[in-house]
């Protein structure tokens, strides 16, 4: 599912029920530590998406160990991007020749908490929400959280630094919307200084089967993709 969301110059992996036969490199093993049953479930079965996605760059397996929230830490000469919630984990890869970074999400689709979105959305966000066009039984609160998810995930490896909520506004670009699927791109501006090319970014979303997904890539400078 994720796949339709990126390019050709990345590999994806996906799966919608744990793999519990995968093991893990020590390293990946002493950053779980004591983790609950749940938690090493998710960890594991996404780590081995993150196995089949690398080979199919050709790549051998290798540790992917969290860093400072949980960033994944790939190898050399790699860029990549993780997601997991109930349901779905999946994995994206690509040579950091290509790309310089990709940033994925999956949510449930469903709305959010009561509460949550006061939290993660900008007014004029929460007023474009509120007059939406819902033909499609889009959450778009839930889309907007997951939108904001992969454009963290593709600035943090870049900048170094985190972003809040409040930082970065999101407009979405609704292509197709049909009940149980719809698609589309949304546009990301950044409110806070950082490289030009970090200003504005532009990205993929899609609903179906239950999820909300949501894609950013940027293409390396000298890689000419658009």
């Amino acid at each position: 599912m994720i796949d339709q969301l990126l390019p050709a110059s990345t590999a994806s992996a996906w799966a919608r029920e744990d793999l519990t036969d995968t093991r893990l490199f020590p390293e990946e093993e002493a950053a779980l530590g004591d983790a609950v049953d749940k938690r090493r479930r998710e960890y594991t079965t996404v780590r081995a998406c993150a196995r089949r996605a690398l080979a199919e760059l050709g790549l051998d397996p290798a540790p992917v160990v969290p860093g400072h929230r949980g960033a994944p830490q790939w190898p050399d000469g790699v860029v990549g991007s993780m997601t997991h919630c109930a349901g779905y984990r999946a994995a994206a890869v690509a040579r950091a020749a290509d790309i310089a970074a990709v940033g994925i999400d999956a949510e449930p689709h469903q709305p959010l908490p009561e509460g949550v979105l006061e939290v993660v959305a900008r007014p004029e966000e929460r007023s474009w929400i509120a007059g939406a066009d819902s033909g499609g039984g889009v959450c778009w609160d839930r889309l907007l959280f997951g939108a904001k998810e992969a454009v963290f995930k593709v600035w943090y490896p870049l900048t170094g630094r985190e972003l809040d909520f409040e930082e970065a506004t999101i407009t979405f670009h609704p292509r197709e919307l049909t009940p149980g699927h719809a698609t589309g791109r949304f546009a990301a501006r950044l409110l806070v200084p950082g490289p030009r090319r970090l200003t504005e970014l532009s990205g993929r979303w899609m609903v179906g089967d239950g999820l909300s997904l949501a894609a950013v890539v940027i293409p390396a400078p000298a890689s000419g993709q658009g």
